[in-house]
């Protein structure tokens, strides 16, 4: 079985890889401030576990149709975003060094909740057969940081790319106290809650994993 990815994000391939299954890769290519903004106008401020799922359900049906890797789909399509809840504010990615530089002084030493959404579409011959999707949370304990180790890890430029401004599996790791939940939840895709989707589709988890 194979497992597409509707996604260019290096964490979750490097996820999904440590975990067995290499997956085909394609970018969905889908304006996600565009997409929140008009669905905001719409229904009002989205919630973060909302968000979340609009665009990890964008991504995946972004890519439905798609020839990948020079041949049509014929397997399972996943669609992921993750969006981090501070103080009652959603912080996607910071791009700014000084955004990010301004985030960490106000997070360290304090907790957050990092939301990831999971959209799963069983695409086996080639059409779209049936779509199951989840959006799971795992609150993030910082460490305290002082200002020079916050400067060079945003001199870095690791944390300008990714939601909340950090990571746990490179360089922003040592920068964080505990995890509550499903740590892969904080890199961007929950391993367990995909299990759990794929097998909602009637998959075997171990029928995805290709890797040696």
């Amino acid at each position: 079985m194979r497992l597409y990815l509707a996604s260019t994000s290096p964490a979750r391939l490097a996820t999904l890889r440590a975990a067995g299954i290499e997956p085909l890769t394609h970018s969905p290519g889908v304006d996600e401030e565009a997409l929140v903004a008009r669905v905001e106008a719409e229904r009002g401020p989205l919630p973060a576990p909302e968000m979340v799922q609009l665009l990890a359900q964008a991504k995946a049906e972004a890519i439905v149709g798609a020839d990948v890797a020079g041949a049509p789909i014929d397997g399972l399509i996943l669609g992921g975003d993750s969006a981090f809840l501070f103080d009652g504010q959603i912080f996607g990615k910071p791009h700014e060094p000084a955004v990010a530089r301004e985030r960490w002084l106000a997070q360290r030493g304090r907790s957050g909740e990092l939301w990831s959404g999971h959209w799963l579409i069983d695409h086996r011959g080639g059409r779209a057969r049936a779509a199951v999707g989840r959006a799971d949370m795992a609150t993030v304990t910082f460490a305290e940081p002082d200002e020079a180790e916050i400067d060079a890890y945003v001199a870095s430029g690791e944390p300008l790319a990714v939601a909340g401004a950090f990571t746990i599996d490179s360089l922003g790791g040592p920068f964080i106290r505990r995890v509550d939940g499903d740590p892969s939840t904080v890199v961007g895709l929950s391993l367990s809650t995909l299990r759990e989707l794929v097998r909602e589709l009637g998959v075997d988890w171990p029928s995805l994993w290709n890797r040696g």
